[in-house]
């Protein structure tokens, strides 16, 4: 009796062939990893080196090692100013996306009619709608709601500006959920909204946690739509955003090259452990919106 396995070709012995795919894979894989990596880990070493340390040997390890730099930062009190204007805005933005993203997306979702589709596809195609396009209109827009220069002034258009990647996300989350859950969830006496509290919400939850953590990054990372709202107006430069801050700080301690690293490297931190925390929740959260 013949078997598939007759028909097979034979393998080559172990060890006879050697794939010249797998290392170039990871040579490229640490070359990109050296270049993102590369300069986060010299901008914290920097943090440790005097500013003498630094303009003697740039490219070298600190020698001493010292606090001095991290310790200014962390007694300014512009440094916590800056600190508690960032964790405002991201989490605001983050509460504001995720809520408006998921009706948004649930109506897509779950709702037949006319021009559904086409509203998805407006929504994806603001993939592709850079803030820089709408910054004049923008700007005008918020001083003539009486908006700019305050904190409403970056959350709404932060908002705006994730809700299609959050949208993006979510919908296929959504329309994955079973039809027949629904239907034994009206047959059980729930209603639309019964239904969206008690089953589609808790089983779209990794998705909500995706765009959350990704809308909180983005926002606490932001730097061009703060410079548009904020800068111009008249919060002080205590109340700045961390992104705002660090660069001012650049400016006014330009001489003192460490005190900036260090500054710079306490702004990227939270930022980075909340990523690295949330690794896989996010991968996770990716995965599924793909296989919906």
């Amino acid at each position: 009796m013949v078997t598939g396995r007759a028909d097979a070709p034979e393998s080559a012995p172990a060890g006879r062939r050697f794939d010249w795919g797998q290392p170039f894979v990871y040579l490229v894989a640490l070359v990109v990893a050296a270049v993102a990596i590369g300069p986060v880990l010299y901008v914290f070493i920097g943090g440790f080196r005097t500013t003498g340390d630094l303009n003697a040997n740039p490219a070298g390890l600190p020698d001493p090692w010292v606090l001095e730099n991290w310790v200014t930062v962390l007694g300014s009190p512009r440094f916590w100013g800056n600190v508690f204007a960032s964790t405002v805005l991201a989490v605001a933005t983050t509460v504001g996306v995720v809520i408006a993203g998921l009706m948004a997306a649930f109506v897509i979702a779950r709702y037949d009619f006319r021009g559904r589709q086409g509203l998805y596809t407006l929504f994806a195609a603001g993939l592709m709608f850079p803030i820089t396009v709408a910054a004049l209109p923008l700007t005008l827009l918020l001083r003539t709601l009486g908006l700019h220069g305050t904190y409403l002034g970056v959350i709404i258009p932060g908002i705006a500006f994730a809700l299609p990647t959050t949208i993006i996300i979510l919908v296929p989350f959504l329309r994955a959920i079973p039809d027949e859950l629904e239907e034994a969830a009206f047959i059980d006496g729930a209603s639309r909204i019964g239904f969206f509290w008690r089953i589609l919400l808790p089983l779209s939850k990794p998705g909500l946690i995706t765009v959350g953590i990704l809308a909180f990054v983005g926002s606490w990372n932001s730097y061009l739509l703060p410079l548009l709202v904020i800068s111009t107006g008249s919060l002080p430069q205590e109340l700045w955003p961390l992104p705002l801050g660090v660069t001012q700080f650049s400016s006014q301690y330009s001489q003192d090259t460490g005190a900036v690293l260090a500054y710079t490297s306490l702004a990227m931190i939270p930022a980075l452990v909340f990523f690295l925390l949330a690794e896989k929740r996010i991968v996770g959260g990716l995965t599924g919106a793909v296989k919906g």
